[in-house]
């Protein structure tokens, strides 16, 4: 009798399930597609006129279509061959698993050459689905700009001579010289003919007037727009938390934030939307690219979450995501440069050619890192759109700054400003600088009955320290001695093995804390105690709102990009008083307190005071997320940076402005029989011009009145007639390119008037000049709005 080696019958039936003719079909149906793949397409790829660059593609074949339609079918064929297999697969392994168990043994062995299968099938599907995109976008572009042109017409490819198109003949001379320097050029059909010069530069850009032989129905155009949609209030995040995505510890912080705070964003939602009633809010497709985590720019944020870095940034970007979303508008979020390449619609090259479709968002919100990523890949189009942009500027943008020329020309070129925007285009953390937009951020805000609580559980002699990093505490020894006379002093600085050296021993530090962790900490402490850094950072209005006083040093002189390194380089010249200016400014006493902590004398005697002092839980309208969504609604309703601009700064021969000097003969205002300036946002009504006094900026001068500098009213009063209205005497009247006018230069009784729009600024003081100033009302507790800005 003869016998059979059990592995020879296990080898037998491995090649039985692996090698059986359904499958081997099904490989060789593969291996054939992808044959006829490159045989039918590789004259499309290959065939190339002498002088042609390497990135030239040759995509002019009269089967372009039919190839395309081939493409489909095979990826459909595919598609349906895998969902087949898949089923007789899972039949098999059954059956398998029914035979196995009969037998008393589990056949594992047999399934991973199924599967290995499965997952060549589904390559070889995807490699030519991906394959039938690229040749379908090649084909597109190839058939819209770069149809055959017969030789009769070749004598009309020459550049026009047209005054309309006065660079044309300039650029048809420079695409003759650099076309192949990016391969974007080839993308959208250029060849090094002359007629694919003209063809591009005047139907890709716009150098050139249209070629009257051009099929002008076979040009780009514009899609249609879509239905305008309502934009309706959301209270459920949980998809906000899947845009927002994974794999950064930044962006891991930011969820937990936003999931933290759900419930206080769906209750300012319906406050928010009974105070507005009826008013139709048009919903709006957003961008948002978080520039600075990007690992283009670095993103050196992430790696510090965990260790005591600055966290002011990301919260201020989850608070934006989250006030977008709330408000009912639809998102897109990247935080890599290919994502955000992808969402533009991006051509293949270095940067140089426009998008190769209209931009499909309407705002685009993003930061200085991510300012630069689009104007690097965007091409011309870039400054198409650029006004559709948004920037995240936490210390602010000064227009002298911003305007690149001006900038340039007198010293005020930063690594980070020169950009040409609207001032108004940046957003800031605090509103600290008028001729940007208030942005901010939210603060938890408490029910009464966690006031309560808060308000009984207070130890008045516990203090917090500002400050997570051990550098902060250097060279602070003097203070923390004298706060430790009075007080237990705790800290919250990052550590890894051992307790840094830069705190001393008296005080308890508890390392870093999740956020929910330090706001307990917040509600039993007394102080919260900074010194001198970080800067207009939120732990401040944190801590004031969970019943803390806040005690901050005064700076003398004042730090700025004059006398301090943390603000040189950035695009302002804004003095900084104390740590916290905000805070200073708009609370105060009892909940702020700022002193020099230089004298000993008055440090302690601001610590005693303190101690004696009952404070309750305070958090200013603005920082809650009913008056965050307040102000980004009246934003995104109001402010429209790419409407046609409206007429010229008014000179000295305009007709008379629409104001009258008020009764005590101070300041002029809107006359109330004068029509409102149509489009006018915040309203024209609003507005009360000052005469400042010299060497006083237009941002201080408008505070010491109560209001605030308001720069999109400085076109009505740049104007002869707005000086003779508050009885200047002016001997004579220029306009110039400065950001301190209009003004009134003493001696010489000069008035001077601005000449350039994005240069009126009010920020900026010289004691050789008084300012003519615009300023407006305000809402209380929400500075970014005037009383009927809603």
């Amino acid at each position: 009798m003869m016998t059979v080696n059990p592995d020879g019958k296990i080898m037998v039936r491995r090649c039985l399930v692996t090698l059986r003719p359904f499958r081997l079909f099904v490989l060789g149906i593969g291996f054939f597609s992808l044959c006829f793949l490159m045989t039918s397409l590789g004259g499309q790829f290959s065939a190339r006129r002498p002088g042609d660059s390497p990135f030239t593609i040759r995509t002019e074949v009269m089967g372009g279509p039919e190839s395309r339609g081939v493409l489909r079918k095979m990826s459909d064929l595919l598609e349906l061959m895998v969902k087949r297999v898949d089923m007789l697969a899972r039949l098999e392994n059954s059956s398998e698993l029914h035979r196995a168990a009969g037998d008393g043994h589990f056949a594992v062995d047999r399934f991973p050459a199924g599967a290995g299968l499965m997952e060549r099938i589904q390559a070889i599907a995807q490699n030519v689905s991906d394959i039938a995109v690229k040749v379908d976008q090649i084909l597109r572009h190839s058939l819209l700009l770069h149809g055959k042109v017969s030789e009769g017409r070749r004598d009309q490819c020459e550049a026009p001579s047209d005054p309309k198109f006065p660079d044309c003949s300039g650029k048809v001379e420079w695409m003759r010289a650099r076309w192949t320097s990016d391969p974007c050029y080839a993308f959208f059909g250029v060849d090094g003919t002359e007629c694919s010069f003209l063809v591009y530069l005047s139907e890709v850009e716009w150098f050139c007037p249209p070629l009257p032989w051009r099929n002008q129905t076979a040009t780009r155009r514009a899609p249609k727009p879509l239905p305008k949609v309502q934009a309706v209030f959301r209270s459920n995040l949980s998809h906000l938390l899947e845009l927002m995505g994974s794999g950064k510890e930044s962006l891991i912080f930011m969820k937990k934030r936003t999931k933290r705070l759900t419930a206080q964003w769906a209750l300012a939602a319906q406050r928010l939307a009974r105070k507005l009633g009826d008013v139709r809010r048009d919903q709006k497709q957003i961008l948002v690219h978080i520039g600075f985590l990007t690992e283009e720019s670095g993103d050196v944020f992430s790696p510090r979450v965990l260790k005591g870095g600055p966290l002011g940034e990301m919260v201020q970007w989850a608070d934006i995501l989250a006030a977008l979303y709330v408000l009912g508008h639809g998102l897109r979020i990247t935080v890599s440069l290919k994502e955000l390449q992808s969402n533009l619609g991006v051509p293949p090259g270095r940067g140089n050619c426009p998008l190769t479709m209209p931009l499909p968002f309407d705002l685009i919100y993003t930061d200085y890192h991510g300012l630069q990523q689009m104007k690097q890949h965007m091409g011309l189009s870039f400054r198409k759109y650029r006004c559709r942009i948004r920037v995240i500027d936490t210390f602010g943008t000064e227009p002298a700054y911003n305007h690149e020329e001006y900038a340039t020309l007198h010293g005020y070129r930063t690594n980070w400003g020169y950009w040409n925007l609207n001032p108004k285009q940046f957003m800031t953390m605090f509103p600290h600088t008028p001729d940007n937009s208030f942005m901010g951020f939210v603060s938890e805000e408490l029910n009464e009955t966690e006031k309560q609580l808060i308000k009984g559980g207070k130890a008045s002699n516990m203090a917090v320290v500002y400050g997570k990093e051990a550098g902060i505490w250097k060279g602070k020894e003097k203070s923390l001695s004298i706060l430790h006379k009075y007080m237990e002093v705790h800290g919250t600085v990052y550590y890894e093995s051992r307790r840094p050296p830069e705190v001393p021993a008296f005080v308890k530090n508890h390392g870093l804390l999740p956020q929910p962790e330090f706001q307990q900490l917040l509600r039993k402490a007394k102080l919260f105690i900074g010194f001198g850094f970080p800067y207009e950072g939120p732990a401040p209005l944190e801590a004031i709102a969970n019943g803390c006083v806040f005690l901050q040093s005064r700076f003398s002189p004042p730090h700025s990009s004059l006398n301090h390194e943390f603000f040189r380089g950035k695009p302002t010249s804004r003095e900084v008083f104390s740590q916290h200016p905000y805070a200073e400014n708009f609370i105060g006493k009892p909940h702020v307190w700022t002193v020099d902590y230089n004298n000993s004398e008055e440090f302690e005697a601001a610590i005693k005071t303190i101690m004696r002092t009952q404070v309750d839980p305070y958090l200013p309208y603005e920082y809650t997320c009913e008056g965050m969504l307040e102000r980004v609604h009246a934003y995104i309703q109001h402010q429209d940076f790419c409407a046609a601009p409206g007429p010229a700064p008014l000179g000295a021969r305009a007709p008379q402005s629409p104001f009258v000097l008020a009764p005590n003969a101070t300041h002029l205002q809107w006359a109330r029989n004068a029509s409102l300036a149509a489009g006018a946002w915040p309203p024209a009504r609003s507005l009360r011009a000052w005469l400042a006094t010299a060497g006083r900026a237009c941002t201080d001068a408008c505070l010491d009145h109560g209001l605030v500098c308001e720069p999109s009213f400085f076109p009505f009063l740049n104007s002869q007639d707005a000086f003779q209205k508050l009885q200047v005497p002016c001997d004579s009247t220029e306009s110039e390119m400065n950001h301190l006018y209009p003004a009134f230069a003493q001696p010489g009784q000069e008035c001077f008037l601005q000449k350039e729009p994005l240069l009126f600024s009010c920020a900026g003081a010289s004691t050789k000049y008084r300012r003519l100033c615009p300023c407006r009302d305000y809402r209380k507790g929400q500075v970014a709005l005037c009383q009927d800005c809603l």
